[in-house]
């Protein structure tokens, strides 16, 4: 049985119960009837919805339905600028490229700066702007048609996000945004005020192509209470509710429990920033293993792949399923050492990050493409 967790948009500890979260926020679990819905329309299904790390929703039924009818949809995520990118922060959009290229989907990202500066003391508005494009070009290495990809950072389109927020923010209530999101009398005017500039992107497909287009967010569950507003509000403005598909938590290196964070450390985080020999020193050093103390006892008995990070991690990061299972199997019955385990996920991500950065450099010549700016 787990323990207490605590899941927030800004905190994650503790071992989560996926079953019980989903409860506690009230969204449903991806069934094998929606599963096999998507697969009608997409051909083959993502491993990471076989393998059920995408595995919550709102509304994706009804999305799905429309979709049947012939209404488009629009896919919507983003990233809060605080650090580098790291491979917890790929995760969904990974997936949301394989969206965009199924549904032939357009995406709307939104990089907020703003939101990073007024939460985050030591960071000024430049230094949240200038990260802000740098993960862009995270997101653009990963492959993402500029003909259908529209990134914005907020301080450079608040022109348009502003007169969307405000109808927003009518709506909703001092009240609300502290039953939510937490907010005390110490918490600043501009995070009040902010969730509105959050929910803003979720009626923005439809604002700027005059249909009304529903949005569909591929994020991390503990993202999911910044859509509650957005949800609530839609109906007021005139707009469909946006719907979600949530993933599951990528685990920090050092230990099965709570999720891969820059705020819990160096070592528990690997950056696609990180070179080779870095990527390497972390995984072998930091990565919680399931192996046995002992040599003879691991040979005999077996390792635990299902408590060990690098397993953990190539659930997330190793397409083929064969594969996979051969890595669990061997690991399990002691055929595989955690030394030569750690190294199957050193490679897979070193062979990941050399292409990404590459990539990410040619990146650079095509950020224009991709950029919204009023």
């Amino acid at each position: 049985m787990a323990k207490d967790f605590i899941v927030t948009p800004w905190e994650v500890k503790g071992e989560v119960d996926y079953d019980k979260l989903v409860k506690q926020f009230g969204t449903s679990i991806i069934s094998d009837n929606l599963i096999n819905k998507i697969e009608k329309h997409t051909g083959k299904l993502h491993y990471m919805l076989r393998r059920k790390i995408f595995f919550s929703h709102r509304d994706l039924d009804i999305l799905l339905k429309e979709y049947e009818q012939g209404k488009k949809f629009a896919l919507y995520t983003g990233r809060g600028p605080s650090g580098h990118t790291h491979i917890g922060h790929l995760i969904p959009w990974i997936f949301t490229k394989w969206l965009q290229d199924v549904f032939d989907a357009p995406l709307y990202f939104q990089i907020t700066d703003d939101e990073k500066f007024l939460c985050k003391p030591n960071l000024s508005k430049e230094e949240t702007n200038k990260l802000g494009y740098e993960n862009a070009l995270d997101l653009i290495a990963l492959g993402f048609d500029p003909k259908k990809t529209f990134i914005f950072v907020d301080t450079d389109y608040s022109k348009t996000l502003y007169n969307v927020a405000i109808q927003i923010a009518k709506k909703v209530t001092a009240s609300n945004a502290k039953s939510v999101f937490g907010f005390t009398n110490e918490t600043n005017i501009g995070m009040y005020f902010w969730p509105a500039m959050q929910a803003a992107p979720c009626f923005l497909p439809s604002i700027l192509s005059g249909e009304k287009i529903r949005t569909l967010i591929p994020a991390a569950i503990d993202q999911d209470p910044y859509w509650r507003i957005a949800r609530d509000v839609a109906p007021k403005l005139g707009y469909p509710k946006t719907a979600a598909i949530h993933c599951s938590f990528l685990p920090a290196l050092t230990g099965p429990s709570g999720k891969m964070s820059t705020s819990e450390g160096e070592q528990s985080t690997i950056f696609t920033t990180d070179d080779e020999k870095t990527v390497k020193n972390k995984i072998m050093k930091y990565a919680f293993s399931g192996g046995k103390d002992t040599l003879e006892e691991h040979r005999k008995h077996g390792g635990n792949p299902d408590i060990d990070i690098s397993y953990q991690w190539l659930r997330f990061l190793e397409e083929d399923d064969k594969k996979l299972k051969k890595i669990y199997d061997d690991y399990s019955s002691g055929k595989l050492l955690s030394g030569e385990l750690k190294q199957i996920l050193v490679n897979k991500l070193n062979n990941f990050l050399k292409k990404h950065r590459e990539n990410k450099e040619k990146a650079k010549k095509q950020l224009d493409k991709f950029i919204l700016k009023d």
